[in-house]
C-alpha cells in the first residue's frame, strides 16, 4: 500500500479526500500546517505528498524548500485557483505536479498514479533497463540514475521522465502535446506552465544556460541536441 502524506489545513477537505484516497488504495497520514508536516516527514518514509501552499506557522513553500535539501520525494501542490505565480513557484522549488483547488479527487487520484508509474524503478533485467548516451549525459533507466560531466544529478521524478523522453528522441524535435503525455502522463492543457518549468529546471541543473542542449523550437516543441552519437546497451 503507497503511503502518503496529505498537508492541507482545512480539517474537512483533509478529511474528505482522506476517506477518498483510502477507498483507492492509499495509507493516508494528514498534517494541517507545516511544522507538524516537517515533523511526520522526519519520522516517516513517504511515496507520495500533497501538499497545499497556503498554511498557518510554515507555509506549503517552505515545506518543499526544506524536504528539497534532502529528498525527492514526489510532491503535487495544491493551490487556490488563481494563484499561478505560486504554483510556478513550487515547480521551481522542485514540486512534480500541481492542482488548483477545489480540486477533484478523481483527478487527484489519476495523478498520483502517474507518478508512481513514472518513478517505479525498472527490473534491470527487463528489456526497458538499458543507458541512454547523448554527449556527456548518461542516463541508467533501470537503477533510474542520470550524470552529466561524471557528475551524478539529482532529478525529481517528473524531471527524470521529462529527460527521458527528450534522450530518447535526442537530435528530434518532440512536441510540448507528446511530451506532455509521455512524460506528465496527461493531455497539455491551455495555460498550463508545469511543462515548461520542468525544462528550466532541468537546463539549470544540467548548466545550459544558453539552452543549446535542450533547445527550444519555437512552435514546434522541444530538441534535445545530438552531441555525439547516441548509444544504448543493458544497465548493469
Amino acid at each position: 500500500m503507497t503511503r502518503l502524506l496529505l498537508v492541507d489545513d482545512d480539517a474537512e477537505l483533509c478529511e474528505m479526500l482522506s476517506e477518498y484516497l483510502a477507498g483507492e488504495g492509499f495509507a493516508v497520514d494528514t498534517a494541517h500546517n507545516g511544522r507538524t508536516a516537517l515533523q511526520r516527514i522526519d519520522e516517516t518514509q513517504y511515496e507520495l505528498i500533497v501538499l497545499d501552499i497556503m498554511m498557518p506557522e510554515i507555509n506549503g513553500l517552505d515545506v518543499l524548500r526544506q524536504l528539497r535539501k534532502t529528498a525527492l520525494t514526489p510532491v503535487i501542490m495544491l493551490t487556490a485557483r488563481d494563484e499561478d505565480v505560486d504554483s510556478i513557484i513550487g515547480l521551481e522549488l522542485g514540486a512534480d505536479d500541481y492542482l488548483a483547488k477545489p480540486c477533484n479527487p478523481r483527478v487527484l487520484v489519476a495523478r498520483l498514479r502517474a507518478i508512481l508509474r513514472r518513478s517505479e524503478p525498472r527490473d534491470e533485467g527487463s528489456p526497458e533497463a538499458e543507458t541512454l548516451q547523448v554527449g556527456d549525459l548518461i542516463m541508467h533507466t533501470g537503477s533510474r540514475r542520470v550524470q552529466h560531466a561524471h557528475n551524478p544529478m539529482s532529478l525529481t521524478s517528473t524531471e527524470y521522465s521529462v529527460l527521458e523522453v527528450l534522450l530518447r528522441q535526442a537530435g528530434h524535435v518532440v512536441s510540448k502535446e507528446d511530451l506532455s503525455l509521455q512524460a506528465l502522463g496527461r493531455q497539455l492543457a491551455r495555460y498550463d506552465r508545469s511543462l515548461d518549468m520542468h525544462i528550466s529546471s532541468l537546463r539549470r541543473k544540467l548548466g545550459d544556460r544558453d539552452k543549446r542542449l535542450i533547445q527550444t523550437v519555437r512552435g514546434q516543441g522541444y530538441l534535445y541536441a545530438l552531441t555525439s552519437t547516441r548509444q544504448r546497451s543493458d544497465d548493469p
